[in-house]
């Protein structure tokens, strides 16, 4: 296990370089001039060259490129253009309300998703399968910006229950915190529910034809202990899968959320550098996202070895 660890820590290298020179050409190629944008109309030509050295985008490309990685290597993610702070300090003061918001949407995935799937899976064919497939089904049809603008209007603007917008630290009011975290941790998490929920299904039916399941069923156990002890646990190493897959798109889909919802998040960052071509930060963002989406693959792979033991790396 630990040899196999090394080995995919150490595959991390060359899939993150991979994944930064991408972004970095691809953000250096689309149409737009950070210094005008920080200028302003009435800039004179002498003042934007001036600031085009200062922040080295008058070199080639190959050159700001090369300039890049020995930042990376000393862990120096550059300076915002607009920020008037380092890439490091802008990514730390607003990844709190994204991780709270991705975990936070899971949790409601997991736990609205893992539920229905072994109930479906259990009563395949009766009234709780259909209904809660049809639930699935709606949960992957309904687009996650229009299910949260509805929560909006019915939980805030019509009963008052919970706040509209906004994002209170969970570090510095937790009770607040989660307030303003259920609408858009729901909304967010309800979409990917449905497809959790239509895998450990699948999964359920599966297993629960297998022959361990009817020699268990043959010796007299009760249901109740051949779906929750025997089956469900052999059904986990794909729901498990689908799940990490699920976290790696709740970062992605924090970003529309984030704005619905008015969180300070990286995913409004990401939205306004984009806008200003402030090109260190969209290339920061993307560089942690990417390593978060490496790191969930690794975790998955090694929760497996712990759910089956019959897994094992080399």
């Amino acid at each position: 296990m630990s040899v196999y660890l090394v080995r995919r820590l150490a595959a991390l290298v060359p899939v993150m370089l991979v994944v930064v020179t991408i972004v970095f050409l691809l953000i250096h190629l689309i149409p737009g001039d950070p210094v005008a944008v920080m200028l302003g109309p009435d800039a004179t030509p002498a003042q934007v060259e001036t600031t085009r050295q200062a922040l080295g985008l008058d070199r080639p490309v190959h050159e700001q490129l090369l300039k890049f990685y020995g930042r990376l290597l000393r862990g120096d993610l550059g300076r915002s253009y607009f920020l008037d702070r380092s890439v490091t300090q802008a990514l730390w003061e607003r990844a709190e309300p994204t991780i709270v918001l991705t975990l936070a949407s899971l949790l409601v995935a997991v736990a609205i998703g893992v539920p229905s799937g072994i109930v479906a899976g259990a009563h395949q064919g009766s009234r709780w399968d259909r209904f809660l497939m049809l639930g699935a089904l709606l949960g992957v049809c309904v687009p996650g910006f229009w299910l949260s603008l509805n929560f909006i209007y019915l939980f805030a603007v019509r009963l008052g229950w919970l706040p509209a917008a906004g994002y209170t630290s969970i570090l510095a009011d937790p009770v607040a915190g989660l307030r303003y975290m259920v609408l858009p941790a729901v909304s967010l998490g309800f979409n990917q529910s449905a497809l959790i929920a239509r895998i450990a299904r699948s999964c359920m039916v599966e297993v629960l034809q297998q022959d361990y399941v009817r020699t268990a069923r043959a010796k007299g156990l009760p249901r109740r202990v051949v779906i929750y002890v025997h089956a469900f646990r052999n059904a986990l190493v794909p729901v498990v899968t689908v799940i990490g897959i699920t976290m790696a798109i709740l970062i992605g889909g924090a970003v529309v959320t984030e704005i619905v919802f008015n969180i300070p998040g990286l995913g409004r960052l990401i939205i306004s550098a984009i806008l200003r071509r402030d090109y260190p930060v969209v290339q920061g963002v993307v560089l942690v996202t990417a390593t978060a989406y490496v790191l969930i693959n690794l975790s998955v792979d090694m929760i497996y070895a712990f759910i089956d033991p019959r897994i094992r790396y080399e």
